[in-house]
């Protein structure tokens, strides 16, 4: 019986390419499998087609935005996931949703390897290849772009070589990857990090210097998780996309920033994520209110460790799964609503509130009613100031 290879399949020139070419580099069947995670473009079905039309045994696809959004999408927004402060996972979320559709439809259809599009430059090869080791350590994993030499000028001298079924036009100069989540733009006059970009780069957002008249919303949640946008119940996908829609109608959620890969070099990266900068910012202001302060102190040292794990392909791993726990624990009271403007390619919180706020108006105004004890303050600084003060007998620093 002829093995068989499940390959993560885009529709594009070499993933096109890579379906003949690994049959004839070692002789297995390829089996294509497309996953949407919101990323817009063609029809799945022409590119179910065109995976059988360049040789693949099977096709299969998958609309998987649901499923990118509640179980991929929420966890990201409840540990306020941003690589180096600014970049929220973009790639790196949809990377183990689609490595698990890999795993299962390798072994659902009796396939022994996966492959995907990667190069060995980037991060996503260890994505890919990390996660499917987590989910079933018996499949071997192959690059053709890494371990095969397709480099894009062979695969576009192969395609015409074979007349496959792929439009031929100019390449664009950028390298792009888009989900629901946001956009990353790459390569190009990108790569000197001294060039700006332009704005034809963009495509998720209006240009923010455009002078328009700011949008107000409130977007509620319940238990860490965003369920309405002014009173509109909608799912975490459709969410997603309403708030990438009004927020980047006003520019919200460009980012250009140098980026440490995690193998080992630096790269400039272009992202928009409109949607996913706003969510990020009404949650975090939510959880101002209803978090106690070591709680929220200690979760902002795990939320950067999640990121990172997240980033370096571990979504599968231990640490990972144990800071879940953590993360969702802290998101039982996080219920209430937040009132973002959304104006000149920022988004601001104007108002928070829940009834599972720790807010304590009487405790907090400087006005006359307030409950606080100011008594108890002079106490509290001696005693919180006492090691301060026993170490400088000792030490006597200079003044």
């Amino acid at each position: 019986m002829t093995e068989r290879i499940v390959l993560a399949y885009s529709g594009g020139l070499d993933t096109s390419v890579a379906i003949p070419w690994i049959k004839e580099r070692t002789g297995r069947e390829v089996i294509a499998l497309a996953i949407d995670v919101g990323q817009a473009g063609e029809d799945l079905e022409q590119i179910r087609q065109r995976a059988i039309d360049c040789g693949a045994v099977e096709a299969v696809v998958v609309d998987a935005r649901d499923e990118f959004a509640n179980d991929y999408l929420v966890p990201a927004l409840q540990a306020n996931a941003m690589y180096q402060r600014r970049y929220p996972l973009v790639s790196a979320l949809s990377r183990p949703l689609i490595a698990r559709h890999l795993a299962r439809t390798a072994r659902e259809l009796g396939a022994n390897s996966i492959a995907h599009g990667c190069t060995g430059m980037g991060n996503d090869q260890v994505r890919f290849e990390a996660a499917v080791a987590a989910l079933a350590p018996e499949l071997t994993s192959i690059a053709p772009i890494r371990d095969l030499s397709l480099t894009r000028d062979v695969a576009i001298e192969y395609a015409g070589e074979h007349n496959l079924p792929i439009r031929q036009s100019k390449a664009s100069p950028y390298s792009v990857d888009q989900n629901v989540w946001g956009r990353a733009v790459e390569t190009g006059f990108l790569e000197d990090p001294w060039n700006a970009p332009i704005e034809d780069l963009y495509e998720y957002t209006q240009d923010p210097t455009v002078d328009r008249a700011p949008t107000e919303v409130t977007i509620a949640f319940e238990s860490g998780t965003p369920v309405s946008i002014n009173g509109e119940r909608l799912s975490m996908l459709q969410i997603v996309e309403k708030m990438n829609q009004l927020a980047g109608e006003q520019g919200v959620g460009r980012i250009d920033m140098v980026e440490d890969r995690l193998v080992g070099i630096k790269s400039r990266e272009i992202y928009e994520a409109p949607g996913a900068i706003a969510l990020i910012e009404a949650h975090t202001h939510l959880e101002d209110l209803a978090l106690e302060r070591d709680v929220a102190r200690y979760k902002r040292s795990v939320e950067i460790e999640w990121g990172n794990l997240v980033y370096d392909g571990l979504w599968f791993g231990g640490l990972k799964r144990a800071l879940d726990s953590f993360i969702q624990h802290t998101q039982e009271k996080v219920t209430g609503e937040v009132r973002l403007t959304l104006h000149q390619g920022r988004a601001v919180v104007t108002g928070r509130r829940s009834d599972q706020s720790l807010y304590d108006y009487s405790l907090a105004t400087y006005d006359t009613g307030n409950t606080f004890n100011q008594d108890a303050a002079r106490g509290f600084i001696e005693l919180h100031s006492l090691p301060s003060k026993i170490a400088a007998r000792r030490d006597q620093p200079e003044l």
